[in-house]
């Protein structure tokens, strides 16, 4: 099995979405570089972005979010984020009306399912695991290895945190990356077991 990361671009003072869950200017490096970080082309960052990123996200064989960004972004036109191979959705609800059975994507029932389906189909590739409630509930839960942030030069004040609405104190090892882009601050930090 593939380690479990969990990753998202973060503002200073903790937070993935503001209160309208919109990302602001959060996301705003991923369009100040001079190289493409996918295939679309329309994601272009620094070389030191470009350097940590890709070989990370290629990587990565299965990504797991909650239902509420699924909704939010429109179940990406169909298409995992980050050019990942399968995307494990947690949720309540089967999938949308309409939606390709074709598709991707996996929808569960729980975090222990959700962990469960995405290692299978990651294999011995990393598992990436969105920031926010369904991240910080796997946390909690002990699943996590390690934390990546993207911290974005952006104070929030308020709005989605990183960890979700994790209520307890998590030692984090000290970072083992720490490599500055352009307006992003790239950090990994182990999980402490």
């Amino acid at each position: 099995m593939g380690k479990v990361v969990m990753y998202n671009v973060v503002s200073v003072d903790g937070f993935v979405a503001d209160t309208r869950d919109q990302p602001g200017p959060l996301f705003d490096w991923y369009v100040n570089g001079d190289l493409p970080l996918d295939e679309s082309g329309q994601l272009t960052v620094s070389q030191a972005s470009h350097d940590y990123i890709r070989p990370f996200w290629d990587a990565v064989g299965a990504s797991i979010f909650g239902r509420h960004v699924f909704d939010m972004t429109g179940g990406w036109g169909g298409k995992p984020p980050g050019e990942v191979d399968h995307a494990v959705i947690v949720t309540h609800r089967p999938a949308p009306e309409g939606w390709d059975p074709e598709a991707p994507f996996h929808f569960v029932h729980g975090i222990e399912t959700a962990m469960a389906t995405a290692q299978e189909l990651a294999g011995d590739r990393i598992v990436v695991v969105a920031a926010g409630e369904v991240g910080g509930q796997l946390l909690a839960a002990g699943m996590v290895d390690e934390v990546r942030m993207d911290v974005a030069p952006v104070v929030m004040g308020s709005g989605k945190r990183y960890f979700g609405s994790v209520d307890t104190q998590y030692v984090l090892e000290d970072p083992d990356v720490v490599i500055q882009g352009s307006r992003v601050l790239h950090l990994c930090y182990r999980v402490r077991r």
